[in-house]
């Protein structure tokens, strides 16, 4: 037995947000992610999900008494930044910043989706 499941990485993001169902829906819009685990608390909130991003899975719960939501910033590398950025803005991201290359090899640009997690998305372009 292996001592974490097949295609996980060591280390994942762990986000506490408000709405994890509408956060899990806005990933597959703008990122393509995969569902995975999904477990529900008896009030129909989410007491643990996973989706992969890529090659990383990020793990989610529904903010709760004793486990409050917390404003969270995750990097993304992606192919093609322009276009995630677009559709982070298409399926109501709020902007943070446009892409721009600045000082160093990726063009950059950040969003914060309606469960408070700022989202940096990068694409390395030298």
């Amino acid at each position: 037995m292996a001592w974490k499941p097949d295609g996980y990485t060591s280390v994942a993001p762990y986000l506490t947000v408000h709405g994890a169902e509408r956060t899990i829906d806005f990933l597959v819009a703008v990122f393509g992610a995969e569902r995975l685990r999904m477990m529900s608390r008896e009030d129909g909130t989410l007491a643990h999900g996973e989706v992969r991003v890529g090659d990383t899975v990020v793990m989610l719960t529904d903010g709760a008494e004793g486990w409050s939501a917390t404003p969270s910033h995750v990097h993304v590398y992606v192919e093609d930044v322009d276009a995630t950025f677009a559709r982070a803005i298409a399926a109501g991201a709020t902007l943070v910043k446009e892409p721009v290359q600045a000082g160093d090899v990726d063009k950059r640009g950040g969003f914060t989706d309606a469960g408070g997690t700022t989202w940096w998305v990068a694409t390395q372009v030298e």
